[in-house]
């Protein structure tokens, strides 16, 4: 095995990146993929039908369900929620799942709920407690409840308000060649 799982852990999937460490109380089912070098914390479920990146943490609290594809590079956050049946019924199952793509680099704060079929786009971030009703754009900034976009962040980390000024530095960002770079 060239990642670890805890013993507490039940890992049915055989296909975990390598140094991918799994702690206890994680379920990862059967046909689910998780990349290398992920960090999933204690009481995580994983799905069949969920496809996980490289260097992705999803942290203690977080249940991925099927249709759900986390790309490399993404932080998922304590009690972060993702929906992926938009009528839930008890016994009753949609003939599919709805899609949600978390694409690269994006993070998803503590307690934040993605409801099924909205895409975080790359970079983007939303805040704790967020609740995310539609999709989000490329180093976008989103927070509330429902979600707002609020302002932009840089794919290094660096807050920017909706004019693209640097709430830190006080300088101006421009797109170019699809990143934000200094003005």
């Amino acid at each position: 095995m060239s990642y670890f799982a805890h013993k507490l852990s039940d890992v049915q999937s055989e296909n975990i990146g390598i140094k991918t460490t799994i702690w206890q109380f994680v379920v990862i089912l059967k046909h689910a993929i998780v990349g290398e070098n992920c960090n999933i914390c204690a009481n995580v479920l994983i799905e069949n039908d969920v496809k996980i990146g490289n260097n992705v943490t999803i942290k203690s609290g977080v249940q991925i369900w099927d249709g759900i594809i986390i790309e490399d590079n993404v932080f998922i956050g304590p009690n972060a929620t993702f929906t992926n049946d938009i009528i839930p019924r008890s016994k009753q199952y949609p003939e599919s799942f709805e899609k949600t793509i978390i694409k690269k680099g994006a993070s998803i704060g503590a307690n934040a709920t993605i409801i099924g079929g909205n895409n975080i786009e790359k970079y983007a971030m939303i805040g704790a407690g967020s609740v995310v009703t539609k999709p989000i754009g490329k180093n976008e900034v989103w927070i509330g409840n429902p979600a707002k976009h609020v302002g932009y962040i840089t794919n290094e980390g660096e807050i920017l308000d909706l004019q693209l000024r640097s709430k830190k530095l006080g300088k101006t960002y421009k797109w170019l060649n699809n990143k934000l770079i200094i003005d």
